[in-house]
């Protein structure tokens, strides 16, 4: 099932948060830094990562009884599986250094923004996100603002965006970009098609699956557009990529790029476009970029409400 967006906030909401990401990114003199140099943040924000993990089922309860005798009650999930916890009391946050370093980076940055958000801190004692919690179905007001001030710290503004302009216009740039942002491929090949001048839209696919009488298909984790792409396409819908969809050609099957396939997708009028959807495998999902030829040469540029905001 398609998750549905996981970082939408009004838009006075969103400007209040990013503002309170650029002071910070101000204060650790962060801006001009690649990767995000997480230490001075942290150092600027005035919080601690705890030096070691804590993160099986036991830990995790004995220590939030250790803190109150309530403290079960405020917390979401005690068990599921636990990702991030934010301890206010002791200026400390707590990250499961099991997972991918890059994905460390973002998570650290959703707690620090539970931190420094000052009605985060004063409403709530305790943060704990898991898989349960950070689902965008059920995630709540502060979990979409800790995301829009991570999402904003890590690609520093409109930073990110104006890198993307600057080369080539295919999958291997989100894909470089990512290392140069210490972000993860999925994280960058997002931020790649939401802050795009030009019409073009990622696909977040589940990994391959193989079912009897239909061959590889994917269940659709996520879609990404970029403005321009909703203007002139509409926002996509589609819940499964199988071998029979037009993107079936460009399931990377074996390996783990498959080169640009040409296809075509029709516009809000019903005009066909001729287009390039290239993709490749993660392992952990499968990512399709698509845009329009012409998007390659085009002039008209459709910004984002808040582009240029840093």
């Amino acid at each position: 099932m398609t998750k549905p967006d996981d970082s939408s906030l009004d838009p006075v909401d969103l400007l209040a948060v990013e503002e309170r990401a650029r002071k910070l990114l101000d204060r650790a003199d962060a801006w001009d830094r690649f990767p995000v140099p997480l230490d001075d943040i942290l150092a600027a924000a005035q919080v601690r990562v705890a030096p070691t993990s804590m993160f099986d089922a036991a830990a995790i309860i004995a220590y939030v009884r250790g803190k109150t005798a309530d403290a079960g009650a405020r917390i979401k999930s005690a068990v599921a599986k636990v990702f991030g916890l934010y301890d206010a009391a002791e200026s400390l946050i707590h990250i499961d250094n099991r997972v991918a370093k890059s994905k460390q980076t973002f998570l650290t940055l959703h707690e620090t923004a539970h931190h420094d958000l000052p009605t985060h801190r004063k409403l709530f004692r305790f943060f704990q996100d898991c898989e349960k919690t950070l689902a965008p179905e059920i995630a709540d007001q502060f979990e979409r603002e800790a995301n829009n001030f991570a999402r904003f710290a890590l690609f520093k503004g409109d930073s990110y965006a104006r890198h993307a302009a600057d080369c080539a216009f295919d999958i291997k740039t989100p894909m470089n970009l990512a290392k140069k942002f210490g972000a993860s491929i999925y994280a960058s090949a997002r931020e790649f098609a939401r802050t795009n001048h030009r019409a073009c839209v990622v696909y977040i696919l589940e990994p391959l699956q193989f079912a009897n009488g239909h061959g590889a298909e994917a269940v659709v984790r996520r879609i990404e557009p970029s403005p321009a792409f909703v203007v002139q396409f509409g926002r996509p819908s589609d819940t499964k990529i199988t071998l029979s969809h037009m993107l079936g050609p460009v399931l990377p099957i074996g390996r783990k790029m498959t080169a640009p396939v040409s296809l075509s997708i029709l516009d809000r009028n019903g005009t066909p476009h001729e287009c390039l959807a290239e993709a490749f495998d993660t392992k952990h999902n499968v990512l399709i970029l698509l845009y329009p030829t012409k998007a390659l040469t085009a002039s008209t540029i459709i910004l984002p409400s808040n582009f240029g905001a840093a």
